[in-house]
């Protein structure tokens, strides 16, 4: 898996978030500095294991969509005296 990177944009935002999440729930204050360091933490730490399950659910959707197409193709078919070939 390559790294998980973010813009400066993203980064801002993502640490502006765990700076107002640590203030608003824990009335912890933490400068900028502290909120991208634990943010890239989180990202190093146990990042991937957000971004697999993100692939098992997108694995899980696309082989339920390719499971309708079948089911769809198979509605199509004729019937033939020749037979299907199964």
């Amino acid at each position: 898996m390559a790294k998980i990177e973010f813009s400066k944009e993203e980064s801002a935002a993502l640490a502006r978030r765990i700076r107002d999440h640590l203030r608003d729930e824990f009335d912890l204050e933490i400068g900028t500095l502290d909120a991208d360091i634990f943010l890239r933490f989180l990202s190093e730490e146990i990042g991937a294991a957000f971004y697999n399950r993100g692939l098992l659910d997108a694995q899980a959707a696309i082989s339920a969509r390719f499971d309708e197409i079948a089911e769809v193709v198979y509605a199509l078919e004729q019937p033939s005296t020749l037979g299907s070939g199964r």
